[in-house]
Parts: C-alpha cells; structure tokens; sequence
C-alpha cells in the first residue's frame, strides 16, 4: 500500500511539472506541412473537378487518396489579398490592400508585428520554406535590388526562401534567394521604375516585332525573355529569369529543402507561376494539350505536383505530410497577353459551372480546388463544407497543439472539416473582390456598389458582378448566380446587410 501511494505521489508530481512548464502530457501529431498553391486556377480546371481536355492524373491521385472540397474557397478573388489572408488569417480589405497585385516596389504587407503561419510553424519546431511566388511586397518601400533585401521572407518566419518578388508580368524579372538577387553581377547594376523607362532599355510598345506573342499596353513596358512586362527595368542582364525554367528550377528546391530538413518536420509553401500569365511552359510540355500555353501549364503544373510527391514517398514521408493544394483565385484567359487561351478553349470550362473569375465578386471569383490529403488521418471522399484558405492557419495551430492569439483573426479553427471528421463548415464567409460579398449557407449576397471595372474586366472575358443593385442568390437552385432574388427577401438581405456592416466597421485593425 505504502508503495502504491509513493507511485501515485511520484505520477502526480510529474504531471505537475508537465503541466507547469507548458508540456503536453500526450503525443502532439506533427505532420510535415505543404501547401501548393496553384496561381489563377479556376475549379474545372483539373481533371477530378470536371476537366475533359486533358489530364491532371498527379493532383487527381491526391483528390482520389484524399478529401476533395466542393465549396473551398480563396479569400480573395485576386493574387496579393489571398496570399496574405493565407498566411496570416486576416482579410487584406482591413489593410486596404485589396482588389488588385503589389508592384515590385511595393514595401512588405505583412507587419513584423503580427502572428503568421510560418511563423507559427517554425516557433513550433519547424523548418520552414516559401519557393514561387510571393506578391506580398519586400522592403521598406525603396528596395536596392543590388544588396540583401529585408524585410522579406525571413522577417515573416521562412528559413529558406527562393521567390518571383511580385508576379511573372511585372518587373524586376529576376528570383530572389535568401532575400539576395540571384545571378546578381554588381558591374551590371538593377534599376527598377513604375514610372520612368531607363535610357537604352528597349521597350515592348515600342517594339512588338520582338516579343514572342501581342500584349496589351498595360503589360508592354520592358522586354524580359521576349515577353512585354509591367513597369521598367535596367541591368541585371545575367539574374534576368526565363519563365520555362521555373517548373523544373521550383521543383528542384523544394526537394532540395525537404532534404536538408534533417529530421524536423517541416512546412513548405510552394506557389506555382503556373497558370500565371505570361505562360511559357518548359519546351517538353509544349503540345500536350489542345489548349495552347494555359493548357500546357497546367499540365506542367500537375507534372511539379507529382514531383513533390514521388520525393516524398522516396523519403518515406508521404503518410506523414499533410497536403493541401488550392489556388490563389480564380481563373483568366486572356490577362494582358494574346497567347490563344481564349481561340483554343474549345469546350473546356475553366471556372465549372460558375459565373466569373479572377477579380470577379461572383462564386468562380473564389470558389476554387481544395484538395487536403493526409493518408494517416485525412477521410477519403468528397466534402461539401465551406471553408477557406484563412482558416488554415488557425486550423493548423489546433492540429500541432500551438496555441495562437485568436483576437483581431477572421480565420476560424476549421480542422474538424479539413480532416473529413466534420461536415459542418463556416456559418458564414466573406468573399473578396474590388467589393466585399457575404456567403451564408446556400446564399450568396453581393451588395450594390459604385465600383465599376468596365475599362478593363469585359476585355478579359469576365463578368465582375459590381451593380448599383444589391443581389441575392440561392446556389441550391441557382449554382450559377442568375436569378436576382434581392427583391423576394427582404429579410435575408436586412441581415446579410447587417454582417457585412459589423464586418467593415466595426472590426478594423491595422495590421
């Protein structure tokens, strides 16, 4: 009895001591973490949601082995405003930085002084890596591209970095290793304006005989690897990027990176230029689809997924890696360049059964592929729920047992959905555009605006949704959004009027 006592005692103490110094008495499950985050892909552009003109097979295995969500969305309905949602679970419209992408001399969006996935993650025992690309600013606002560029990734929480600094059409067309140019030859110096040409630089309006296909004004400013882009630049002739690289050189690193993980979990955040505009896929996916450049990019797109996976299971981590793959928004034809996704679409319909795209306040706006599969804890099937990439975050702090800061975040801890374990999605999303939309259930409401983006949006084929009307739809009924029932509910419409009010009001921070 005497010794049943002491080891009670002795159980008891240790608990203490666990409990005392913030250890948790069980296992916590640490998986490797990686999203792939595919750029302007809309949801019938892959096989297992409903593409026919070619074949996805590499992210349908991952749908077939996992949790494919047929109401996941991005939280923004363009680049910039979902990459930032995505890693610091806060919409980007409460720091008035959405609607549209950062330039490349635009200063970091992030604040150093706010939580962020990474972060997280890396506080939590994690080698973290971002590789792609990053369209969330760099510096301070006056970046000399010829010196160690900070604050960036690092000050974000990423160990290891290799990005595009803004997007593929605008300049400076160089990849940034470790917050440095890469290739950078200090005699050839990198200038960079949105404002100004440089003395010398041929530019692409001027001299369209040299590019590889037309572009609009907009993307006409200087020409990179025979491509018209957005803004200026000269020097930097030897650190200049040629886009056919990108799916291999990408590839490559993110190998690299879980190889030099050396044991510790870690979480890669690899975000595709594909489909990103201007499309110039590697020569040995030229012709595999009947689509031209896009179709041809998404299939490289699919081969760089297998890739991923194919290292994983070298290194017998597969059943041990949480995978989520989704898009940054929704889908583009025609964005600035006539490369013929529009002439070759055929039947194909790259935003489903959807109404709009990209920067579009209707559902193909955001209503994007989601795919999450982890073989050890991930149900297998299909999954109506609504959730968004701003939950991954909080979502992700559950699953490893890290306790975040919830106040000032519009992400929710939505793990029970993620993992198949719940049907129960949000009770309500808001979706982001050049306006801000409210999904509640079944219904999607749109209020009426004065935004208009009538001088650009029709020319690439996309309906915005931005009425002086409000607009109510039932997606039950009406998947695609053309019955206006604003005027049959009045009552839906008070309410929906009076969340979107408390969401733009009386939530705002600035961070």
């Amino acid at each position: 009895m005497c010794k049943l006592l002491v080891f009670i005692l002795n159980g008891l103490l240790v608990l203490s001591c666990q409990q005392r110094s913030g250890e948790k008495v069980s296992e916590t499950v640490k998986p490797n973490v990686i999203i792939l985050y595919a750029n302007d892909l809309g949801y019938g552009d892959i096989g297992c949601y409903g593409a026919t003109q070619f074949k996805t097979p590499h992210i349908n295995r991952l749908a077939k082995g996992g949790l494919r969500f047929t109401d996941g969305h991005s939280a923004a309905a363009s680049s910039t405003p979902s990459r930032y949602a995505l890693l610091t679970a806060k919409y980007a419209f409460r720091k008035e930085a959405h609607g549209h992408s950062l330039s490349g001399t635009d200063p970091l969006l992030i604040d150093l002084n706010t939580e962020s996935l990474p972060f997280m993650l890396k506080n939590a025992g994690y080698a973290t890596g971002v590789i792609g690309m990053w369209n969330l600013g760099l510096g301070n606002g006056n970046v000399d591209w010829n010196h160690p560029i900070t604050p960036g990734p690092s000050e974000v929480g990423f160990d290891y970095s290799l990005i595009i600094p803004a997007t593929g059409d605008r300049v400076p067309s160089v990849l940034v290793e470790n917050q440095q140019v890469v290739n950078l030859d200090l005699n050839d110096p990198i200038k960079v304006s949105y404002s100004q040409p440089f003395e010398g630089e041929l530019k692409a309006y001027e001299h369209p005989e040299l590019l590889r296909y037309p572009s609009d004004r907009y993307h006409s400013d200087a020409i990179v690897n025979g491509v018209g882009r957005i803004g200026y630049m000269s020097g930097g002739k030897k650190a200049r990027w040629k886009e056919e690289d990108f799916a291999e050189e990408f590839t490559q690193k993110s190998r690299s990176f879980m190889d030099d993980s050396k044991g510790k979990p870690f979480f890669l955040y690899l975000a595709f230029h594909d489909i990103h505009s201007p499309r110039l896929p590697h020569p040995k996916f030229i012709g595999k689809t009947d689509l031209g450049p896009r179709g041809d990019a998404i299939v490289q797109m699919d081969w760089c997924v297998g890739q991923i996976v194919a290292h994983l299971e070298k290194l017998q981590l597969l059943e041990k890696t949480l995978i989520i793959f989704t898009s940054d928004n929704g889908p583009v034809l025609n964005d600035g360049y006539e490369d013929q996704s529009v002439a070759l679409l055929g039947n194909h319909q790259p935003s489903g059964h959807f109404r709009g795209g990209k920067y579009s306040a209707y559902e193909a706006g955001t209503r994007v592929p989601t795919i999450v599969h982890w073989p050890e804890k991930v149900e297998h099937g299909v999954s109506n729920a609504l959730i968004s990439q701003i939950d991954l975050f909080p979502s992700i702090a559950e699953l490893i047992g890290t306790k975040i800061n919830n106040e000032g975040l519009d992400g929710k801890n939505m793990l029970p959905a993620l993992l198949g374990k719940s049907d129960a999605g949000r009770e309500y999303l808001l979706e982001e555009s050049l306006i801000v939309s409210l999904r509640k259930g079944n219904w999607k409401y749109i209020p009426a605006t004065e935004v208009t983006a009538d001088d650009w949006l029709p020319q690439k084929g996309i309906e915005g949704g931005f009425q002086n009307l409000p607009q109510l739809y039932d997606l039950s009924k009406d998947i695609s959004e053309k019955n206006n029932l604003v005027k049959d509910f009045p009552e839906l419409v008070s309410e929906f009027e009076k969340i979107l009010d408390k969401e733009l009001t009386e939530r705002k921070y600035n961070q």
